[in-house]
């Protein structure tokens, strides 16, 4: 077993790795929902907004579309799958409604205080996120995870979104760290895994729903796992 017990500094991705992004977006989806009237069962939303929300991020980290198009077609796809009439105007309440009330709800991937319990007196903890600067610094202060970290570098802070190797180079200068001392830990291949490695930085995939990807890169399937390997 890939032992990476004599790095110093370990980076985590927040949304999918620490805080449970899916299961808080229930919550808030469905304040949101009942505060407008909207008949829409929130089980049949997620279904499809899950996965499309995905689809619009990894565009977003690309630069292939906007910060307002991702808001904006995240939800109206799920809408339209739905079958459920909208207006843009509704579209935009939701929308920012949904930024205002997910850092609120603060369900954390199991495990993830008592890891990091464990690792805080022996590494330096910081995050790297590709999420909107203020609503990443309300989720990490609600769910009391901030206490943890001694960096959190934003793609908005670091002109630069993760796969970009400018936004891990931003993190490294930030918490002044080396590559070889640095570890990056997060649940999307391409964004954190790849990422990290073309900026030189060996990476563990937090692959909590077990996809089949062709990789020799170190994975894990609980955050507990880390235990045994740091």
């Amino acid at each position: 077993m890939q032992n990476f017990k004599h790095k110093k500094h370990v980076f985590f991705d927040l949304d999918h790795t620490l805080w449970d992004f899916d299961k808080n977006s229930g919550f808030a989806f469905d304040t949101i929902f009942k505060e407008q009237g909207f008949t829409i069962d929130v089980a049949d939303f997620l279904e499809v907004y899950i996965p499309r929300n995905q689809h619009y991020w990894k565009l977003y980290q690309v630069n292939k579309i906007s910060r307002d198009d991702l808001r904006y077609y995240r939800l109206k796809d799920v809408f339209d799958a739905l079958k459920f009439k909208v207006s843009d105007i509704d579209i935009e309440r939701v929308s920012e409604d949904y930024i205002n009330y997910l850092p609120e709800y603060n369900h954390l991937f199991d495990g993830a205080i008592e890891l990091l319990d464990y690792l805080k007196p022996n590494y330096n903890l910081h995050i790297i996120t590709n999420g909107f600067a203020s609503a990443q610094a309300r989720k990490l202060k609600n769910s009391n995870l901030e206490q943890y970290f001694e960096t959190i570098t934003n793609s908005e802070l670091a002109g630069a979104k993760k796969p970009h190797r400018n936004i891990f180079e931003f993190a490294l200068s930030l918490a002044n760290a080396s590559k070889t001392d640095s570890l990056m830990i997060g649940d999307s291949y391409e964004a954190d895994v790849i990422g990290a490695q073309e900026a030189g930085i060996e990476a563990i995939f937090f692959n909590e729903q077990k996809v089949e990807v062709e990789t020799d890169v170190h994975q894990i399937s609980h955050l507990l796992e880390l235990k045994i390997i740091l």
